[in-house]
Parts: structure tokens; sequence; C-alpha cells
């Protein structure tokens, strides 16, 4: 269901796009078909399906650092130490593969074209880490030794995005720049846990498990891709596209794809 709702909410904001757009290509419609000879019409709508691999890199940093601080407030070990700030977890790189869809929009003027298009990949990027750190220190001549442990990871199962595009139409190939909103669903799940001593007497671990199943992510889209005209409106392409997501754990998503479109 989440899955249909990324697919859904990166269509809504394509066709809202269009709509905005499409006054303007009325006025202008007689003069976009007329095309240089020996140059494809890329005008019209077009659909096709995708395939791809890529890499993630997570920057799990600061992703457990508000469960510490919950764990800690108005404590001796916060005030004085600032446990939660404490570097226990970094960052980290996988790779992941994918398949997906797009449609999309074209408008042209002679060897250029300009379009709107939604894109969605269904695949497993992201990563997962975990850390410890410990340190003692004296608080009021009361010794502490304090232990932070935490992990953490991230799978994104849904990633796809809502893209101008722009390109420059040669023979029978179509070099374009894309860029927009990048939007996601993705399973997140964070641990912190404070344990260790005061004055010798081993106090009872403080432990924070954030568990977030099917959390929409978002941010933004860029890329470069080649489409090229096979035959009577089918057409393959070639693609790169990094996606950045934000909070609350920092991904990005980088995919080089291969696909297959027809375009009406």
């Amino acid at each position: 269901m989440r899955r249909v709702v990324v697919a859904a909410a990166v269509m809504a904001a394509v066709q809202g796009a269009q709509a905005a757009d499409m006054p303007e290509y009325g006025a202008l419609r007689g003069a976009l078909v007329d095309t240089p000879r020996g140059v494809v019409n890329w005008q019209g709508f077009y659909v096709g399906g995708q395939a791809g691999t890529g890499a993630s890199d997570m920057d799990f940093t600061d992703s457990t650092r508000g469960a510490a601080a919950n764990l800690l407030v108005n404590t001796v070990i916060e005030n004085t130490m600032s446990v939660s700030g404490w570097p226990v977890l970094g960052t980290t790189s996988s790779r992941g593969q994918g398949y997906g869809g797009f449609v999309g929009y074209n408008a042209q003027w002679d060897d250029v074209v300009l379009g709107i298009e939604a894109n969605y990949m269904h695949g497993s990027f992201g990563g997962s880490t975990s850390g410890y750190m410990g340190r003692m220190f004296s608080s009021n001549n009361v010794p502490y030794d304090v232990d932070y442990t935490a992990s953490a990871s991230i799978k994104v199962n849904d990633v796809g995005s809502a893209r101008l595009r722009a390109g420059w139409a040669f023979g029978s190939f179509l070099p374009y720049a894309f860029g927009g909103v990048a939007l996601g669903q993705a399973d997140i799940i964070r641990t912190a846990m404070i344990s260790g001593t005061q004055n010798g007497v081993r106090f009872t671990p403080l432990v924070s498990n954030q568990i977030q199943n099917g959390h929409f992510i978002y941010g933004y889209s860029g890329g470069l891709g080649i489409d090229m005209m096979v035959y009577r409106g089918l057409f393959v392409r070639a693609e790169w596209e990094y996606q950045k997501f934000a909070a609350p754990i920092n991904t990005a998503v980088s995919t080089v794809r291969a696909g297959v479109g027809y375009k009406f």
C-alpha cells in the first residue's frame, strides 16, 4: 500500500506541473511539431520500464542523538559530559538493485525538447551500522563510568522522482538533463543504550528503540541520460540519477539504469 502511495505522490506532482504548463502548450502547439530534417519528433506522451543498479551512502552520525538526549534529560551524565553528542556512529555505503517504470510528456521546438516525467523504482538500498564509546569522569567527587552503545539501519524499498527534463535532439538521439523532487519509503530502526556505574554501583541501563516501517522520506533528484529512437516510437534509454533524502537518516542513492520505452 505504501508503495502505491509513493507512486501516486510522484504522479500527482507531475500532473500538477503539466496542468500548469498546458495553456502555454496550447498556444504554441502549431510550432512544436516542426522539427529539422533528420531529427526525430520526440513530442508527445511516452511510457516505459527500467532496471538498474547503484550505491547508497548513509550518514548515521546524528541518527541516535535525539534518542540518547531524551534518555538522559536533566541528568548529571548529560549535563557534564554531553553523552548524546558522542560520535558513536559514522557513515557507511552499500550496493543495491531495482526495477520500475516511467511516464512523461515531451514538448519540442526544433531540436530543443522540454518535458516532465514521473519515475519510479522498487529495490533494496540502504545499510546499517553500530558503535560503542565509553568514558570515565567525576562530578562533585562522584566517579562515573558511562558506556554509550548505538545501532541504526535504513532500508529504502521504493524511490521515485517528479522531474523536469531538458534535452537536445540530434538524429535519433536525445541527450538530456533533469532535476526535481525525490520521494520514497523506508524501514528505519534506531537503538540507543546508556549503561555504566555511578560511584562503583552499576545503574539500570537506559534503552530507546525506535522502529519506523514504511516511513515517508523526501529530498531532491538530479541526473543525466540519453534516449535513442529505435523504430517508430520504440526507444531505449541509459540514465544516471542521484537522489538525496533528508532526516531522520541522511541517505543518498545513486543509480545507473537501462530502460525501454514507447512514445505515442
